[in-house]
């Protein structure tokens, strides 16, 4: 089995623990530990969790060494990580991880383990470690169906690229007000809001029904078309702007719609400072969106696959 599936390599993504993080923080466990228990937190429990975490890495090490190749990978590496076309990728951890994963690949099958069930539902984690070795198996022999995920992908005036498995974030980096130029459908309008959140159908049980409830309550309604969102593997996004703020100079017709191949969205930024575009919440990895900056967003022609 082993040279028949040399062409392959196997990488594991992962995520550091609760208990990683403090460490880092605090340097030492016992250090983090006093800190937890000073406040009144139950630090076995972090324990736990990163035994278990642990636990569950050793057994798919072992499993997919058995495999193949193997490389293991950590979360905060993935923007500057070189796939390969043979990769298949094992993700263990929880939804962010494995949309946060996606989004970096170019349509190679994501394999996708829960840790922990009792502690996590995981609309994204449709395996257990019990079943690795088999749908590994499966999947390299083409027995495994997948689900496919639509990306929203940004695309700026000086090449730079975004893409987002959930939505997309273009506006201020702090609490300020955004100035743009949106254009959509033939129809262009100078705005001044807190920004646009543009979801991919997957993210759009998300941020997106947020701005939904909150659009709802205003118009003194509960219903709404979107209410449930949309299909993941849709071909079109969904756009709302936050909070316009209507002046002689800003307007507020063109505050949501729908994103799709043939009606893409526009923004060219009047910011000279602090605009940004970021995926999926990760507001560290950004693109700028400062004056001079067009981005036009639209549906990424490339899917993501995850092995269900």
């Amino acid at each position: 089995m082993k040279t028949s599936n040399s062409q392959h390599r196997f990488v594991l993504v992962t995520r550091k623990t609760r208990l990683q993080e403090l460490v880092e923080r605090f340097n030492t466990w016992p250090q983090a530990r006093f800190y937890l228990e000073h406040s009144n937190t139950d630090a076995q429990d972090y324990l736990h969790e990163h035994d278990h975490y642990q636990q569950h890495l050793r057994e798919a090490e072992r499993i997919l060494r058995g495999l193949g190749r193997f490389q293991q990978l950590e979360r905060s590496l993935l923007p500057n990580y070189q796939f390969s076309g043979n990769d298949m990728v094992v993700v263990i951890g929880q939804d962010g991880l494995v949309a946060n994963t996606l989004k970096y690949l170019q349509g190679q099958p994501v394999i996708a383990i829960n840790p922990d069930p009792a502690r996590w539902d995981g609309k994204l984690l449709p395996f257990v470690i019990e079943d690795l070795r088999d749908v590994v198996t499966r999947t390299l022999a083409g027995k495994t169906d997948s689900k496919s995920i639509t990306f929203a992908e940004a695309r700026t005036n000086d090449g730079q690229i975004m893409r987002a498995v959930n939505d997309l974030f273009i506006g201020p980096k702090s609490h300020t007000s955004a100035r743009y130029t949106l254009s959509w459908e033939g129809r262009s309008e100078m705005q001044s809001s807190s920004g646009i959140i543009v979801s991919t159908g997957f993210g759009s049980t998300g941020w997106f029904q947020s701005v939904l409830a909150g659009a709802m309550g205003v118009m003194h309604t509960r219903s709404h078309e979107l209410n449930d969102g949309f299909g993941w593997d849709e071909q079109r996004l969904q756009f709302s702007v936050r909070e316009p703020f209507p002046s002689r100079t800003t307007g507020v017709e063109l505050v949501f719609g729908a994103i799709t191949r043939q009606a893409p969205l526009r923004l060219e930024s009047q910011m000279p400072e602090n605009g940004v575009i970021f995926s999926d919440g990760i507001e560290a990895d950004y693109l700028a969106f400062n004056s001079g900056t067009v981005v036009t967003v639209g549906v990424a022609e490339m899917q993501g696959q995850l092995v269900c």
